[in-house]
């Protein structure tokens, strides 16, 4: 039935009737009991919200999902997990870098040239039948005790050619240790090793020192016959680097590869060409994610 308010009544609902239809219509605001917004509009990706200001460096770079974030993410990542890595390989091997790439075929078949071999330290990971006060097994001694590495009796040591710490490191076996004044050639080489040479005919014999007779396992004569091999006297002790202990395939060319390249252009320009792809990624980030719609 009508009456005096009826007017007023009708126009009250309407108004809130298009109060609840406007909020429906617009869902990035909510409003409480009184009418007031409480909502903001949702945080969308690549908006000014979503800065380093706002969350922090540490929880922008583990939540956000634009590119260039990703990248440096990626970066980041890859870096630490070679970081880690790295640490734990020097905890074994105890030398640094516990990695070195053979460059010539003179230990094959059982080390091929570009292959990568993780070396320990020499007094880390002893065989049975270590000579003197060193963890280096020869191949002498391997043969009594049965022990073998890479395919033969004896341990492959890595050493300096006559202690010179410019020469290339040498990857031979050792194959047996001599003392000081020992006419070794005469008392425990192989005739076979020495290509016809006496003990007059070499510099190291008598032995100049206490040390290891070496020879790679493709070589024809031991390293301490002139123009057979590593080209050295006596190796000694000290001028162990480490022991070989396992070998990864051909890994060992992209290492050489990359050494050819630095003695070429020298390390400042792999530098720069590094650091330059690095902020060319970051850059194609930024510049893909504004164009992101």
């Amino acid at each position: 039935m009508d009456g005096p308010d009826a007017g007023k009544s009708d126009s009250d609902r309407s108004d809130r009737l298009g109060a609840l239809s406007r909020r429906d219509r617009d869902p990035t605001t909510e409003s409480d009991d009184r009418g007031q917004d409480v909502g903001t509009r949702p945080r969308t990706r690549g908006s000014d919200a979503e800065t380093i200001a706002d969350d922090g460096i540490g929880r922008w770079l583990l939540e956000t999902d634009t590119r260039v974030g990703t990248a440096i993410r990626d970066i980041v990542t890859i870096v630490a997990i070679v970081a880690i890595s790295g640490c734990l390989l020097v905890g074994i091997s105890g030398v640094w870098p516990p990695f070195v790439a053979v460059e010539s075929g003179s230990m094959e078949p059982n080390i091929g040239q570009g292959d990568l071999v993780f070396i320990v330290d020499e007094g880390r990971f002893a065989g049975d039948g270590t000579v003197a006060e060193t963890s280096i097994v020869t191949v002498r001694r391997g043969h009594d005790s049965s022990y073998q590495r890479f395919g033969k009796s004896g341990d492959v040591i890595i050493f300096l050619p006559n202690g010179d710490p410019t020469k290339t490191p040498t990857i031979h076996r050792a194959q047996f240790r001599v003392e000081e004044g020992e006419r070794w050639v005469e008392t425990k080489a192989n005739p076979a090793y020495l290509n016809g040479a006496s003990c007059a005919d070499l510099a190291s014999c008598p032995a100049p020192h206490d040390g290891f007779i070496t020879k790679g396992d493709a070589n024809p004569a031991y390293d301490q016959v002139p123009w057979s091999g590593a080209n050295t006297t006596v190796v000694s002790a000290q001028w162990v680097t480490g022991k070989a202990m396992v070998r990864v395939p051909w890994i060992g060319e992209i290492r050489l590869a990359a050494d050819s390249v630095r003695s070429v252009v020298g390390i400042g320009p792999i530098i720069v060409a590094t650091v330059g792809s690095v902020l060319a990624l970051i850059w194609y980030g930024t510049a893909a994610e504004t164009r992101d719609p």
